[in-house]
């Protein structure tokens, strides 16, 4: 007798590329799909919307969060939605709140589940729900430092194993535009690439001012952007995107980085530990090198976007603009899906095919490329790949409670070590 989840891990009855479930296929089984949203923030809420719209039986049955208000807000958003309104069946019993909230939400018969926290919970969150047979969609970077990176990697072999979906919210991958400008490039249109590079320049983001009633776990689980150990620092948790890219152009990962980087215009204590701006110099095993630059400055100049030179000619690959410059002068005039969306689209598409996508090895090693940049911008030292991807330096606390925590010292380049 198939059961419901053999049939969701199992089925090949939708044909390759349609989206949904042919009605009356299994009139006598159950062929919802139940998604479990843990990390309840705009970004989470921006996940869940888009899961259910990327296939026609699917419904948010459970939700999780370390803060009550922030669960109530994404439930409250969702059901808003028109299109998604009747798709949300998450009663107060299915509501989580706490450390422990993603331990209820896999405990829920969820067969999808959205993992949308800060970074740092990535690693443990992912294993536990592969461990209990979900499907994961893993949001962008998937770890703060190399122990959790590598916890992920060995989590996706499992996944692997047990025929489980591991889809990446590293989202230019699945924009029809970059893809199609990056095959030109792995064609040979630009010739034997020479230097890469990677802007993020960008201006400030929110802050939230500590409140009389917040301990100061509160203060930085509310402000986790700014506090290394939860965000892996901007670089990590935002310019590892067009890292990203650069990595799936090359087709490698660079041998060594050597930065500087610091705190000019962010440097009160609401903003916790990370810097300002950094500046990593990558080079790859054949000498070609990547500029990565990135910084969060207001009233500054702002792009992002990566830039390619080859023997041949050069390229913008960017969301506004992909082209070759002289002599090709190429442009990308086809269609944009909405990358976001389309991430979640193939993802549940693959679920239902019987086909589960595994983006495990670059979300995690693209997230180390990034920490490998912040490492190098930290310590002043040349990091090589090797030390990174086997550091023992593990950031966060022992244990979670609501209660004091140190704030982690600024790093000083040339006195923090690397460990």
């Amino acid at each position: 007798m198939t059961t419901r989840r053999d049939f969701l891990r199992t089925s090949t009855l939708a044909a390759a590329g349609t989206l949904g479930f042919a009605p009356g296929a299994f009139a006598a089984g159950d062929d919802t799909i139940r998604v479990g949203l843990i990390g309840c923030g705009g970004r989470g809420t921006g996940a869940a919307a888009q899961a259910l719209q990327a296939d026609q039986n699917v419904k948010l049955t459970a939700m999780g969060d370390v803060f009550e208000d922030r669960l109530a807000l994404s439930l409250g958003s969702l059901s808003k939605q028109p299109k998604i309104a009747e798709k949300i069946d998450v009663p107060p019993e299915r509501r989580f709140v706490g450390f422990d909230a993603y331990e209820q939400v896999l405990a829920s018969d969820v067969d999808v589940v959205l993992l949308t926290t800060p970074p740092h919970f990535r690693p443990a969150h992912l294993k536990a729900a592969v461990e209990a047979g979900k499907h994961v969609f893993a949001e962008k970077p998937v770890a703060v430092d190399a122990p959790g990176v590598r916890s992920v990697l060995e989590t996706c072999e499992l996944a692997k194993k047990k025929r489980l979906s591991v889809v990446s919210g590293l989202c230019l991958r699945y924009d029809q535009g970059f893809r199609e400008t990056v095959a030109r490039i792995h064609d040979g249109q630009l010739g034997e690439l020479r230097t890469l590079q990677a802007n993020d320049f960008r201006g400030k983001i929110w802050v939230k001012p500590r409140r009389p009633d917040w301990t100061d776990m509160h203060w930085q689980m509310r402000n986790w952007y700014y506090f290394t150990w939860l965000s892996g620092d901007f670089n990590v948790e935002q310019h590892v995107h067009y890292l990203d890219v650069c990595a799936w152009i090359k087709g490698e990962y660079p041998t060594t980085a050597v930065g500087m980087g610091g705190r000019l215009v962010r440097d009160a204590p609401e903003y916790g530990n990370v810097f300002d701006h950094h500046s990593v110099v990558y080079e790859f095993a054949d000498g070609c090198k990547m500029f990565s630059n990135t910084r969060q400055m207001p009233n500054c100049w702002n792009s992002m976007a990566a830039y390619v030179a080859g023997s041949k000619g050069t390229a913008e690959v960017s969301e506004r603009r992909l082209v070759f410059h002289s002599p090709l002068d190429w442009k990308y005039t086809g269609q944009h899906e909405f990358m976001y969306q389309q991430e979640h689209n193939e993802l549940f598409a693959g679920i239902r095919r019987g086909q589960p996508l595994n983006n495990g090895e670059y979300m995690a090693k693209s997230t180390l490329l990034a920490v490998m940049g912040r490492m190098a911008t930290y310590t002043g030292k040349q990091i090589t790949w090797e030390m990174a991807m086997n550091s023992e330096e593990s950031l966060g606390p022992k244990t979670y409670e609501w209660g004091p925590i140190e704030v982690p010292p600024v790093a000083h380049p040339g006195v923090t070590p690397f460990v």
